[in-house]
């Protein structure tokens, strides 16, 4: 059976009944609404709900993102690419190393 992962409580026994009343007292996602009653059907408030997308809008997006990256690899050199890469690539890595 798997070990369960959790944070250890604190030895010290002031950080350690700290600990314990803040989980006890923990805002969470699930206590914050009521449950409705059986056979209730769900509907999220209105803040949740997601906007409809504009059609025309979503085709431009995929239109301008499907040219723009062969565009712009056309438009540059062949060296000038692999520096871009070569920066990219260090970026990444110096990032790592921290």
């Amino acid at each position: 059976m798997p070990k369960r992962s959790r944070k250890p409580l604190p030895s010290d026994p002031n950080q350690r009944a700290h600990s314990i009343v803040d989980q006890a007292t923990a805002d969470d996602a699930r206590d914050s609404q009521p449950t409705p009653p059986p056979g209730a059907t769900y509907t999220p408030p209105a803040e949740t709900v997601k906007p409809e997308k504009n059609a025309a809008a979503v085709a431009l997006g995929k239109l301008g993102g499907a040219k723009g990256g062969p565009a712009r690899a056309k438009a540059l050199s062949k060296k000038r690419r692999t520096e871009i890469a070569s920066a990219a690539a260090k970026a990444r890595w110096k990032r790592n190393a921290d």
